[in-house]
C-alpha cells in the first residue's frame, strides 16, 4: 500500500512594509503586551496568542512576522496587529505590503530513502554522513533546499509560497522513485 507524502508547514517568515514611520515609544507606552527595550533591541516585540505569531516592529514602518502555519493565518494575524495598533490610536496610512521571505516545512515521504544512491544520482546535493545524517539537496525549480533523511522524513526551507513546498516535495518524491532510491516501508 502506497502512502502519499504528508506535508506540514512549520513556520512562515514574512516582512511587512508600512509606508510610514512609527513612534515606537508611543506604541510601547500605549499598547499592552508589547516588549520595548530600546537599549537591548531597536524594535518592539509583539506576541499574539490567536493565531500564535510574533511581530518585530521597527520605527521605519517595517515588520518581521514569524510563527504562522499558513498564509491565511499570517494574514489573519497581521490584520489583528493592525487592528490592535489602531485601537490604541496608532494611525496606519496606505496599504501594507506583505512579502513571504521563507517557509519552513516538514514532510514524510512514507518510504525509506537510499541516501548514498540519491547523492550519486541527483544533481546539486551534498551528503557527508560523518558530518550530518541527511542529504542536502538544492532544488532549482522551485528554489528550495531539502534536507532528506533515510527515514523518508524531510525539512524544506526557502519556499516563498505553500504551493512551492507541495511542488518540491511531490517532485523529489517522484524523482527519487524514478531513480529507484526509495523502498516501501
Amino acid at each position: 500500500m502506497e502512502l502519499n507524502p504528508s506535508i506540514r508547514i512549520e513556520n512562515i517568515v514574512a516582512t511587512v512594509t508600512l509606508d510610514q514611520e512609527l513612534d515606537l515609544k508611543l506604541i510601547g507606552r500605549n499598547v499592552p503586551n508589547i516588549e520595548y527595550e530600546p537599549d537591548e533591541f531597536p524594535g518592539l516585540i509583539m506576541r499574539l496568542e490567536g493565531p500564535r505569531l510574533t511581530a518585530l516592529i521597527f520605527n521605519s514602518g517595517k515588520m518581521v512576522v514569524t510563527g504562522a502555519k499558513s498564509t491565511q493565518e499570517l494574514i489573519k494575524g497581521f490584520k489583528r496587529i493592525i487592528k490592535t495598533l489602531t485601537r490604541y490610536g496608532i494611525i496606519i496610512v496606505g496599504k501594507p505590503k506583505i512579502q513571504i521571505q521563507n517557509i519552513v516545512a516538514s514532510a514524510n515521504l512514507n518510504v525509506e530513502v537510499n541516501l548514498e544512491k540519491a547523492a550519486y544520482l541527483l544533481r546539486n546535493t551534498m551528503y557527508e554522513p560523518e558530518q550530518f545524517p541527511g542529504l542536502i539537496h538544492r532544488m532549482d525549480d522551485p528554489k528550495v533546499v531539502l534536507l532528506i533523511f533515510s527515514s523518508g522524513k524531510m525539512v524544506i526551507t526557502g519556499a516563498k509560497s505553500e504551493e512551492e513546498v507541495y511542488k518540491a516535495v511531490n517532485q523529489i518524491y517522484k524523482t527519487l522513485k524514478d531513480l529507484s532510491c526509495v523502498k516501501e516501508i
